[in-house]
């Protein structure tokens, strides 16, 4: 199995399928070169596995390269503008795709015209590449590197810069600038900052918007250093609702990276809540129309134009001095069950948040102790007295039996009722 060379020195056996192996061996036989690119050579560099097998291949016709794949699975021209070949095999899937040329000639993202080429040179195939460490590539089967923009010493300084004028071409790698530099560790060239700056993200789908965010602030990294790339590009001014946590930048980075370690516990839809509320999080003031109208420019997910802007609105209803009565957590916890399902995500962000912001030090841990101990972490409260118990003792189905159960919730929640039983005995004397 032939390995790779890390940025650390050390010698890495990245995961490669044998029927890879074998089809880039074919490749090299009929005459042509087959290289695997993107993020896949990336990873690799930075020892770390990836299954996501992107192949190019130069010196082969469709016509030659077809008949060699079929060998091994079922292909598919998925994207015949583009020149890219899917093959589906047992436990496996591939990408195979012809070094391209891309010339914008419309708007948006879909304006463009390719122009697919055999016999392009890897150094202009990946010209069109976006930055220097996604231009690189490793020639199969040896994995031999080619790196013709100096991608790896970028990738070896930390920094992030553009391959070439064509960057300008699809504004969206702006934001994969943003992404990429929380989760690689990475901070803007400077001439890259500036190319940016020019750009803007008007023409752009809020489909594709929402995924650059989506792995900015959900992926593992650094998210801090997204933020500072964001600043740095100026897109605090197209997007006026991300504000610095009470004044401050840094501290809204603090914030950020802090529940960014927590996310992988979470399931999916209460890290894209709990993501985009820390983005938000800055100010109190009108934070949850703020949240919701950055939301609504990038997304329809209504799980996350709830809950985010819920989530916002528990997070600034406390002091961070004095922990909420019990009452008042039990209540809290009421307001968050619809979208946040409990006080669980509220506590995560209130750790966060305390420790630039809290007045009294120990406000987070008192905090997450008594909603523990009122057992609000994942559920809200539920009623102790419910409509079926007051048929059973005679009640009449109305308007009453609906008075009865609110009144005796709310005693409930202030710690009045402490079970069904005394529910019960509460109801009893209502109804007599």
């Amino acid at each position: 199995m032939p390995t790779v060379k890390t940025l650390a020195g050390a010698d890495f056996s990245p995961d490669l399928p044998d029927r890879l192996l074998q089809i880039a061996g074919e490749i090299r036989n009929a005459g042509g070169r087959a290289f695997l690119v993107g993020g896949w050579v990336r990873d690799a560099l930075l020892g770390k596995s990836c299954r996501d097998y992107d192949v190019e291949v130069y010196d082969l016709t469709q016509d030659e390269l077809v008949p060699i794949l079929k060998r091994y699975g079922k292909t598919n021209l998925v994207g015949k503008a583009f020149g890219v070949i899917h093959v589906a095999m047992k436990g496996l899937s591939l990408d195979f795709s012809f070094p391209r040329t891309e010339s914008k000639v419309g708007y948006g993202h879909r304006g463009f015209v390719v122009h697919t080429d055999e016999k392009l040179s890897f150094k202009e195939a990946a010209l069109r590449r976006d930055f220097t460490i996604n231009a690189m590539g490793m020639e199969l089967p040896e994995l031999a590197l080619c790196d013709p923009y100096g991608g790896i010493e970028d990738l070896k300084a930390s920094v992030l810069r553009h391959v070439g004028p064509a960057f300008v071409e699809d504004s969206l790698r702006i934001l994969r600038g943003v992404q990429f530099a929380s989760r690689f560790a990475l901070t803007l060239a400077p001439e890259t900052v500036e190319l940016c700056r020019t750009l803007s993200l008007s023409d752009l789908s809020i489909e594709r918007l929402f995924e650059e965010f989506k792995k900015w602030l959900l992926k593992p990294g650094k998210p801090s250093l997204g933020l500072r790339a964001f600043l740095d590009i100026k897109l605090n001014e197209f997007f006026p609702e991300v504000v610095p946590f009470m004044g401050s930048w840094e501290s809204l980075g603090v914030v950020l990276d802090s529940v960014s370690a927590k996310l992988p516990l979470l399931s999916d839809d209460q890290k894209m809540i709990l993501g985009f509320a820390t983005l938000l999080c800055g100010e109190p003031d009108n934070v949850e129309n703020r949240c919701l109208r950055f939301l609504e420019r990038i997304t329809n997910e209504s799980k996350i134009l709830k809950g985010a802007p819920e989530l916002l609105r528990c997070l600034w209803s406390l002091n961070f001095e004095t922990v909420p009565t019990d009452s008042e957590m039990r209540r809290l916890g009421v307001c968050s069950q619809k979208f946040l399902g409990g006080l669980n995500l509220l506590c995560i962000l209130v750790d966060a948040v305390s420790a630039e912001h809290a007045k009294n030090k120990n406000f987070a841990g008192e905090f997450r102790e008594a909603a523990v101990r009122l057992s609000l972490m994942d559920k809200a409260p539920e009623p102790f007295l419910t409509g079926k118990m007051l048929l059973a003792m005679g009640a009449t189905p109305g308007k009453q039996m609906g008075e009865i159960i609110k009144q005796s919730f709310e005693l409930q929640l202030d710690g009045e009722i402490r079970n069904e039983d005394e529910a019960l005995v509460w109801a009893r004397a209502r109804l007599a």
